[in-house]
């Protein structure tokens, strides 16, 4: 299939170009317009360390705990809805990139074992394990340990291996923000596909960076006609990196992967990519938003139950069937119930009700020798993004309105002043944050039928609504699971000593 065949059928139509924008487009495509963004993401996350280790430890008086707990996870899921994955752009853990790649091994990759979404799985299961088993959101001494843990482990893999295998496989976070960036009306594509298919470098994927200066004439496409001008392509010492997580520019699909950095547009030399806005969530709806593969849609439909346990866990439920499990099962150590339970809420319970409603969707519509039962179910994973999206957004708008000028009276103290807690100590109304989390979670779970209906009629045509069935039984349990879980009374964690 040539590039432009290829494009009409799998590319969605670009809207405005941002990097066009007066000064910020400029900014951001500029050498350092990734640093500039960096640089106050790591003096936060310094701020964070210094007050998490030496600060006091009390949890609603320290950066370390009020800052990451209360207050970021809030932003984020506000700013990947609005403008995209800016988080992972301006993330401080991979500010040692260029240093890490200058020690790497060349041509050492990432295992091809490992070249996938389990270990990604699996680590947003141990965060949210520890998070919970550890109280990390009461100990600024444990949260700064984490952030040692991050730097750490993203300098080592960056170090190791040629891409950047933390960014793309392993950090939890940024598996969050990649799966709900598919929301966002924001994302990297190219400006022509026929330019991309006379370029011999392929830079936006492979850098621009060589040992010796070197240069190399393209001759590329000026317009429909044959007319083309010869482009020169410096490569050098100073020059830009490609995609760290490897994705070719002019065959990304959407957001899942990328990491915002903007290394592509930086170090394509014909000025083809860039950052354009698009409909939000545009890619969610088509056949081929992501690989076929078990682990990609494991990864999004487990982080959807995710926050569902997430929210149960600060619930009186949650207490009460510990409880229950040391009273019928014998289970007396808090690690074994907590594991027992996230194990059945977050990995056994995501894939047993998936594997179930495509088997029972294609028993229902007679269609189970067309497609098999991993295809069913890749089919319909994106579905799960809005609905997941709505109770991860319900969970922590709840935080950050409780208690939104918490973070000033801390701020205050950290740079020695007196803490005004009686000014800043104030809550938005509760009716009006119940509101909000009811709004989010309706229009999660309409959004995520509406993708499951588009998925159903593509496979199953007139038998479209049987084959819907299931998977709307999955999403309303979800939404009426949570629904209930934000009615009942929360823990106010990072907030306990003021509002307890």
């Amino acid at each position: 299939m040539s590039e432009s065949a290829w494009n009409q059928r799998h590319q969605p139509a670009i809207g405005l170009d941002v990097l066009r924008l007066p000064l910020l487009g400029r900014l951001m495509r500029g050498r350092y317009g990734r640093l500039m963004l960096q640089a106050p993401f790591t003096l936060v996350a310094l701020a964070l360390l210094i007050d998490g280790f030496w600060g006091p430890q009390a949890a609603a008086r320290n950066l370390a705990t009020v800052a990451p707990w209360v207050h970021l996870r809030g932003i984020v899921v506000l700013v990947l809805l609005l403008a995209g994955n800016l988080v992972c752009m301006g993330c401080p853990f991979t500010l040692p990139r260029t240093l890490a790649k200058g020690l790497s091994i060349k041509g050492r990759r990432f295992p091809q074992r490992l070249r996938n979404k389990w270990l990604a799985i699996f680590s947003l299961f141990a965060l949210f394990f520890a998070y919970e088993y550890l109280d990390l959101w009461a100990s600024p001494w444990l949260t700064a340990w984490l952030i040692v843990a991050y730097f750490a482990a993203s300098f080592l893999l960056e170090a190791v291996f040629s891409e950047s295998a933390f960014c793309k496989y392993v950090c939890p976070l940024g598996s969050f923000n990649m799966v709900y960036s598919t929301l966002s009306p924001t994302r990297i594509a190219v400006k022509s596909q026929d330019v991309c298919a006379r370029c011999v470098g392929h830079e936006c994927v492979n850098g621009s960076y060589a040992p010796e200066a070197v240069i190399r004439v393209d001759e590329i496409p000026l317009g429909a006609g044959d007319e083309r001008r010869q482009n020169q392509v410096a490569h050098g010492p100073s020059g830009a990196l490609g995609c760290g997580t490897e994705l070719f520019a002019p065959r990304m699909r959407g957001n899942m992967d990328c990491t915002m950095c903007l290394d592509c547009v930086r170090a394509c030399p014909h000025d083809n990519v860039s950052l354009f806005t698009r409909s939000a969530g545009a890619e969610l709806s088509r056949a081929d938003s992501w690989s076929r593969r078990w682990d990609m849609s494991l990864l999004v439909v487990a982080l959807a139950f995710m926050g569902l346990s997430n929210a149960f866990g600060m619930a009186p439920p949650y207490y009460a069937l510990q409880e229950g499990l040391a009273l019928r099962l014998g289970i007396t150590s808090e690690f074994v119930a907590l594991l027992l339970i996230f194990a059945l809420g977050n990995l056994l319970l995501p894939a047993v009700a998936v594997v179930a409603s495509a088997w029972l969707g294609r028993r229902l519509t007679r269609f189970r020798l067309r497609d098999s039962l991993r295809d069913t179910v890749a089919a319909f994973a994106p579905a799960f993004v809005p609905v997941g999206f709505g109770i991860w957004f319900a969970h922590y708008s709840f935080h950050l309105f409780v208690g939104p000028g918490l973070i000033v009276p801390v701020i205050q103290e950290f740079v020695g002043g007196v803490g005004d807690w009686e000014r800043w100590s104030f809550s938005l109304d509760t009716n009006l944050i119940g509101l909000i989390q009811l709004i989010v979670l309706i229009a999660g779970y309409l959004w995520s039928l509406r993708l499951a209906q588009k998925t159903a009629l593509r496979l199953y045509r007139r038998k479209a609504l049987l084959g819907l069935l299931p998977w709307a039984l999955v999403f309303t349990l979800m939404m009426l699971a949570a629904w209930q879980i934000f009615t009942l009374p929360m823990e106010m964690r990072g907030t306990l000593a003021l509002f307890g």
